[in-house]
């Protein structure tokens, strides 16, 4: 996947770097950004250690213990399952063949196109009393009322586990399946050769290989499971998550969602920290040496239906179940379809990820190239500083973010009433501004891991090659660089686009008065306990990022071919 970076990257000559002024230049721009992604992170920390909650001690005493075991034990599952469906899952499309490996390998991406909130309505519809499951196992063994059979309860912990990583576990495969396709496939074929069983080479050799890609994909799957709020919400899962919302909508007690806020980045930081250090000697090298040969070995009878099963389970759960659901729900409401309301809240949707998604890879192309040309430590430093925000969930953003707006938006407010009797209102937090500004603050380490990993196969030596033949910096960007880092650009525009069309969590707290999204649309059905009336919406959801997805999907396999 492009936040995969190559172990092997290309020195930068001395004589690459820019003079003086433009390494300024370039840090200059590197600490405005840096500064603008931080103010949430500053606000937050302050607001937390200036107030003091008056419910500290009841949220310390009751709360806050049992939300962070929930908690601990969502990431816990969700790692476990997650990195188990998609390391198997891209080992049998990468390494064997079978009927129907071709049409696996790319439906196993369609799962990423459902948002974590819809699979939790849909699931809990399918599984429900009155869902097709349970009515046929009534049907079959002639029960009447729920008491006379055991069915598990989706609600629950386990069941928040299950439809989570039924929908996340395609960032685990991506990563995994790149490695499989690119690396250790000289050293499996000599194990083979020397006898080794396909279980020996997956555990002893493919398997270690892939570790740091492992890493990495269920990092990505754990940092969108503590983001969740409209699952978790629904399905009873009381999350810290869910405690930051609580404890600042319900409660009205806005230092205590801060100081929780506060508590849960912390963790996270202390968790990145730790996965970076355990695997900081573990890197790739991708190269032409082991181009990609899927469906090396073919699987017949007993282990071709094996594999077809773990194959196809993960897509029936993560999205054949929610788009079937969906689907039904749907074509029963498709009078919805004349709403302007539902419209103008698709048309928010794409034009705020589409606008999220391009400011982030500018600043993203900005901080890499700066990298790449500079090679300046520093420059390093507030690279790594500005992608922190992905680690961090949207509510708590949302409280960093909202608060130096809101004061930014009074301050003027206030001086242009004083100066000239004019009222500005909300420039800022009262419009779409505030949601960009977090899907930009939390979705740039996507971005800028496609275009970091695309600027590191590209050899200094284009550079060199067109500075010597007179070219500017600018003009080898324009001229040399930038039509290399197309596909590169267009997979971090994809990625950010279809995550910042599915952010509910930042987005409910930060919209502005009567300003909907179709996430917010559907929660806001939900919310009313009616789910079916926003399954037109949440199916249009589904289909905007089907579609990035799939080009997503094929511009990763088209460049793991190339490499």
């Amino acid at each position: 996947m492009s936040v995969i970076r190559p172990a092997k990257t290309w020195p930068i000559p001395a004589r690459l770097r820019l003079l003086p002024r433009g390494d300024r230049g370039y840090l200059a721009a590197a600490f405005a950004l840096s500064a603008v992604i931080a103010m949430p992170f500053a606000a937050l920390v302050y607001l937390a250690l200036s107030g003091t909650s008056t419910n500290w001690s009841h949220l310390a005493r009751t709360i806050l213990p049992q939300a962070s075991l929930v908690t601990l034990g969502l990431m816990l599952g969700v790692a476990l399952v997650t990195g188990s469906i998609g390391v198997i899952t891209a080992w049998l499309v990468a390494r064997f063949s079978f009927p129907g490996r071709r049409m696996f390998s790319w439906a196993l991406v369609l799962p990423l196109a459902v948002p974590t909130y819809i699979a939790a309505y849909c699931f809990v519809e399918f599984l429900h009393f009155a869902g097709p499951v349970q009515t046929a196992i009534r049907g079959v063994f002639g029960f009447t009322t729920s008491r006379e059979y055991w069915f598990p309860d989706i609600r629950s912990l386990p069941g928040a586990v299950l439809i989570l990583s039924s929908v996340l576990y395609p960032y685990v495969y991506l990563t995994v399946r790149m490695v499989f396709l690119m690396q250790g496939q000289k050293a499996a074929d000599v194990a083979r050769t020397l006898g080794a069983s396909q279980a020996t080479i997956f555990l002893r050799i493919l398997l270690p290989l892939a570790r740091p890609a492992i890493a990495v994909g269920v990092m990505l799957a754990l940092m969108e499971a503590v983001n969740d709020i409209g699952a978790v919400e629904f399905l009873g899962v009381r999350t810290l998550t869910f405690a930051v919302y609580s404890t600042w909508l319900n409660r009205g007690d806005l230092y205590g969602a801060t100081q929780i806020a506060l508590l849960m980045l912390v963790m996270i930081v202390l968790l990145v920290s730790v996965e970076r250090f355990a695997r900081r000697k573990q890197r790739f090298t991708l190269g032409r040496a082991d181009r990609p040969r899927p469906g090396a070995d073919r699987l017949t009878g007993g282990k071709a239906v094996l594999a077809v099963a773990a194959c196809a389970l993960p897509i029936l759960l993560g999205f054949a179940i929610p788009f079937a659901v969906l689907t039904d729900y749907a074509f029963e409401r498709l009078d919805q379809l004349a709403d302007p309301q539902l419209w103008r809240a698709l048309q928010h949707t794409v034009v705020l990820a589409g606008i999220t998604a391009l400011v982030t890879i500018i600043a993203g192309f900005l901080l890499a190239y700066g990298v790449r040309l500079t090679g300046s430590r520093r420059l390093v430093l507030m690279t790594r500083l500005a992608v922190l925000g992905y680690a961090v969930p949207g509510t708590v953003l949302a409280i960093g973010i909202l608060i130096p707006l809101a004061g930014f938006d009074n301050w003027v407010d206030a001086h242009l009433s004083a100066g000239f009797d004019l009222s500005t209102g909300l420039l800022l937090s009262g419009s779409g501004f505030a949601i960009v500004y977090a899907g930009f603050v939390r979705f740039m380490a996507m971005g800028h891991g496609a275009l970091e990993s695309g600027f590191a196969k590209l050899s200094p030596h284009l550079d060199m090659a067109a500075r010597t033949l007179g070219r500017a910096p600018g003009s080898t960007l324009v001229e040399v660089l930038l039509p290399l880092m197309r596909p590169a650009l267009m997979t971090a525009f994809l990625l950010v686009f279809v995550e910042s069309s599915k952010e509910l969590s930042a987005t409910i707290l930060l919209r502005p008065f009567d300003f909907e999204t179709l996430a917010t649309f559907v929660y806001a059905q939900t919310s009313r306990a009616a789910f079916e009336d926003g399954a037109v919406a949440a199916l249009m959801i589904v289909l905007v990022g089907m579609l990035p997805v799939a080009i997503l999907n094929r511009s990763i396999l088209a460049e793991t071919a190339r490499s």
